[in-house]
């Protein structure tokens, strides 16, 4: 017995097919889901708006979301697939509002708020090092590593954004664009998991950086859904494009099997 008890598994799943399946589609419902509250796109199609509530009262009711479901999370005693992905949803959502928020409210722009959040992520994954002696998924067994988890995962999904805001660029910033964007990021991927089959570079920092990348790739991929067709989008609905993410997702969940995270190599 010691007095600090931890479950047999991690509290997080297995990084297989199923669960970067999910991740990208959750990141795109964090961008929509996000994007809807912060602006005030009309949407015709509902003839409905957005809550335009901007990108800092958002972020504060968002921040609010993700210290409920990350504390309904630790407070489990095993994985439960939907209470770990309506946390990374309560992320993403979070990520999305706070990166627009460092990128255009602080006035330090795409590159300046890349850099910062960058910083504050490396901060975060250098102290749960030192701190519990790893950051592998495995190792997600009790609240402390899981607290250092999941900030970790939240300036991640921020960062993601930032970058995906960073390359597609928009009207004021014009850049790659949606399209161009998402392709770009998808070979980001492809390069990671080619590195995985192939090399012998530690799984844990391939896991990271896959992580990071599958954010950017679901902000563009939010943005091509429901931007207007003059920034490069196909204008479809914000509620019925976060509506339709949402039912995907949760008939993943009900239908592929996850796993908990077990050991592996770094």
């Amino acid at each position: 017995m010691t007095t600090d008890s931890q479950p047999t598994a991690s509290k997080v799943p297995q990084a297989c097919l199923v669960f970067w399946i999910i991740k990208i589609i959750a990141t795109t419902l964090g961008e929509t889901g996000g994007d809807s509250l912060s602006m005030g796109a009309h949407d015709a199609e509902t003839h409905t708006t957005a809550m335009n509530l901007g990108y800092l009262t958002s972020s504060l009711i968002l921040a609010g979301v993700f210290f409920v479901t990350v504390t309904g999370q630790i407070l489990t005693k095993r994985f439960i697939p939907i209470v770990y992905w309506i946390t990374i949803v309560a992320t993403t959502m979070l990520g999305t509002t706070l990166a627009d928020f460092a990128d255009r409210s602080l006035g330090i722009g795409y590159a300046g708020g890349a850099s910062l959040l960058l910083g504050l992520l490396v901060v975060s994954l250098v102290v749960w090092y030192r701190t519990l002696g790893s950051i592998s998924i495995d190792s997600v067994r009790n609240w402390k590593s899981e607290l250092f988890y999941w900030v970790t995962i939240m300036f991640s999904q921020t960062l993601g954004t930032a970058l995906g805001d960073w390359v597609a660029g928009d009207e004021a910033h014009p850049s790659l664009g949606y399209g161009v964007s998402a392709i770009l990021f998808s070979s980001l991927l492809a390069i990671v998991l080619a590195a995985y089959y192939w090399t012998k570079i530690s799984r844990t920092a391939l896991f990271w950086a896959a992580f990071i990348l599958t954010r950017p790739l679901g902000a563009v991929v939010g943005d091509l859904l429901d931007k207007s067709h003059e920034e490069g989008g196909l204008e479809l609905s914000k509620l019925t494009a976060t509506l339709t993410l949402a039912g995907i997702i949760i008939a993943c969940i009900l239908i592929f099997p996850q796993r908990p995270a077990t050991k592996a190599a770094h």
